[in-house]
């Protein structure tokens, strides 16, 4: 989906990693988690407002915390219900989601829980913008030391940051389970052995955890972990801290097993 721009003034994206300048000035409405590094990437191109998905809130209210952060600097941010509509999709935000969550600048200019996502996006619209630069906040990737022999862990904070050279390795991603709009290609770029990720508390029609099966049809190992169980967005959480909740085909076969320690599985695979 190429960003769509209603009325010059607010910007619909099915994610906060495909934006850019066309989003000076204007309300950003996207499908991405509501956490600081996707608030983040909607202020560093000035924003004027920012709506994004709760993701369940998750461990740590991770799902919310761009709130503070945008806050900060001026910015009123609100978050759709993950069960409103389809995290990763932006047109589904647009014309089904319902605001969970508003940090007090954008109660200040009228959003409040219960309204639409939209109506909420018209508020924002009579923001001042802010004049704050937004102060840096870079996402990790970590590559485990391996053995010889072994397949290498990767963990990342967004599964944006795939490159390459990753082919064959074990991904460990703090992003939502969700392929973006309804695209298979979405799923994970290039031929990675596995990929995990967070279930944003299901999502609007289970749509947080559709890369599955479109993994499962390439043969890649794939799974998420529970809401509750890690931080959406920490990739290092969602390997230390969480707690497998669905699994495809390919990752049963392997020995995956809804319950597990998502730690205990992804160890298990390095010899595979």
């Amino acid at each position: 989906m190429v960003n769509r721009i209603i009325d010059d003034q607010i910007v619909i994206t099915n994610s906060v990693t495909k934006i850019g300048s066309e989003c000076e000035g204007r309300v950003v409405l996207g499908a991405s988690h509501g956490g600081i590094y996707a608030a983040y990437l909607a202020v560093k191109v000035k924003a004027r407002g920012v709506i994004l998905n709760d993701a369940g809130w998750a461990k740590d209210d991770s799902g919310v915390s761009g709130s503070g952060y945008c806050q900060g600097l001026n910015v009123p941010y609100a978050t759709t219900d993950t069960m409103s509509c389809r995290i990763g999709n932006g047109e589904s935000a647009v014309a089904e989601g319902v605001i969970s969550f508003a940090n007090p600048l954008a109660l200040s200019l009228g959003v409040t829980v219960g309204m639409s996502a939209l109506e909420a996006a018209w508020c924002m619209t009579k923001a001042d913008r802010s004049t704050q630069p937004a102060p840096s906040y870079a996402e990790a990737r970590k590559e485990l030391p391996v053995k010889p022999g072994e397949r290498m862990i990767v963990l990342m904070d967004s599964i944006s940051l795939v490159d390459d050279q990753d082919a064959g390795r074990i991904i460990v991603s703090g992003s939502h389970g969700a392929m973006l709009g309804d695209d298979p290609a979405t799923a994970i770029r290039g031929d990675a052995f596995a990929g995990f990720f967070h279930d944003a508390g299901g999502g609007k029609g289970g749509a947080a955890t559709t890369r599955l099966p479109a993994l499962n049809q390439r043969g890649i190992i794939a799974g998420t972990v529970g809401c509750m169980s890690a931080r959406i967005g920490d990739g290092e959480s969602i390997y230390r801290d969480g707690v497998l909740s669905h699994l495809n085909e390919v990752a049963v076969a392997a020995g995956g097993k809804v319950g597990m320690p998502a730690k205990t599985f992804i160890d298990s695979l390095v010899t595979k």
